[in-house]
């Protein structure tokens, strides 16, 4: 079964080459009036086309900065006694607190988060999220009922289905794991999602080079009702000569089993 998706992940990277190309020049060329490249670009079937390669989400403004985390005043009230469950305590032992140095997975939403480049590849059927950290997000564009004979996984069973020109993205039985890069941003606590987790991605054209990118966090065993927060995505048609780079993530690894031994550029 997964070198059967893999086959179908090269297929759809192949096929979609020649597309990305012609989009790059068209969105980006000299001279070409701003009016004419802001027209939504879309696939044979008239539906919206993602395809191309992307910033990771950066927060709205002229000069957004990249996302990493959710901002705490759009999350809704916790339910009495779950907030240790999301805001869950340093313990000191790092394949506790951080396990992704440990080279476990991001996980959804932070693996789009992490500040590293995004290829996405659309068919009439599927929309593939390809990220330079080395997960592969595939996703059915046709509303289907979500798989229930499979276990919780760190990235969900995402499904799309089509609201007009806005592509939903439905995203439920989810692993415990960790919601965002915290981490990195607070001393004590870092935040973590339970396994009753479900995201629902509203994504949307918003100019010739941006994308709206609106999630919605519904996670009833920590919060009392859903909350969301809007995003954006930056088109990077400059990147499609060089493609995303290899990332091995055990490769240089300083702090194997939590033992971390002094940087040292390389001779």
């Amino acid at each position: 079964m997964r070198v059967g998706r893999l086959l179908i992940v090269l297929a759809l990277l192949t096929a979609a080459t020649a597309g990305l190309e012609e989009r790059a020049r068209s969105v980006h060329a000299q001279g070409q009036p701003a009016a004419a490249a802001s027209a939504t670009p879309r696939m044979p079937d008239g539906k919206p086309n993602f395809s191309g390669f992307w910033d990771p989400p950066k927060r709205p403004g002229p000069n957004g900065t990249f996302a990493r985390v959710f901002d705490p005043e759009r999350m809704a009230p916790f339910q009495p006694g779950a907030e240790p469950l999301f805001n869950v305590k340093r313990t000191g032992n790092p394949q506790i607190d951080e396990p992704r140095a440990f080279c476990w997975p991001s996980g959804f939403p932070w693996g789009i988060f992490a500040p590293y480049a995004m290829q996405m590849v659309q068919t009439n059927e599927y929309l593939v999220m390809v990220h330079e950290m080395g997960t592969t997000r595939m996703i059915p564009l046709d509303g289907r009922p979500h798989r229930t004979d499979i276990e919780p996984t760190f990235y969900g069973d995402p499904v799309g289905r089509w609201e007009g020109d806005t592509l939903v993205i439905d995203t439920r039985n989810f692993k415990r794991w960790i919601l965002d890069d915290s981490f990195n941003f607070q001393p004590v606590f870092v935040r973590w999602h339970s396994d009753a987790l479900h995201t629902i991605e509203r994504m949307r054209w918003t100019g010739p080079t941006r994308v709206s990118w609106e999630i919605t966090v519904d996670d009833p065993k920590i919060f009392t009702r859903p909350w969301t927060q809007e995003f954006f995505l930056e088109f990077r048609p400059d990147w499609n000569k060089g493609g995303l780079i290899e990332f091995v993530c055990q490769e240089n690894n300083r702090c194997e089993g939590g033992k971390c031994k002094p940087f040292e550029d390389a001779k």
